[in-house]
Parts: structure tokens; C-alpha cells; sequence
């Protein structure tokens, strides 16, 4: 399965992704550490085989 991701907010060490397909939907809390390096507020998200990158 792969989903799109658009991270809305960072907050400390945190950051929320909201899922593209489905905005109406809670916001998806997840540790920086586990995102790409330089994600940043408005950094849209791949997700594929629990594995995140970042979309040019």
C-alpha cells in the first residue's frame, strides 16, 4: 500500500502529517527520527513498506 503524506506542523521533536487522500482525517503524530532528513512544515510524504521519502 502507499499513501501521501504532508506534514502540517512540527512541535519539538514531533511532527503531524496529515493524509492527503483523506483531510478530514485526525492528524498523524510521528517522531521526527523516523522521517527523512530535511523534512520540514509543508514537505510532502511517501509512504511505501513502512518506509518514508520525500516527494520533489
Amino acid at each position: 500500500m502507499i499513501k501521501y503524506y504532508k506534514i502540517v506542523r512540527i512541535e519539538g521533536e514531533y511532527a503531524y502529517l496529515q493524509d492527503e487522500s483523506a483531510p478530514h482525517v485526525e492528524e498523524l503524530f510521528l517522531a521526527l527520527a523516523l522521517l527523512p532528513a530535511g523534512c520540514d512544515v509543508g514537505t510532502r510524504l511517501k509512504w511505501e513498506n513502512f518506509i518514508y521519502e520525500i516527494l520533489s
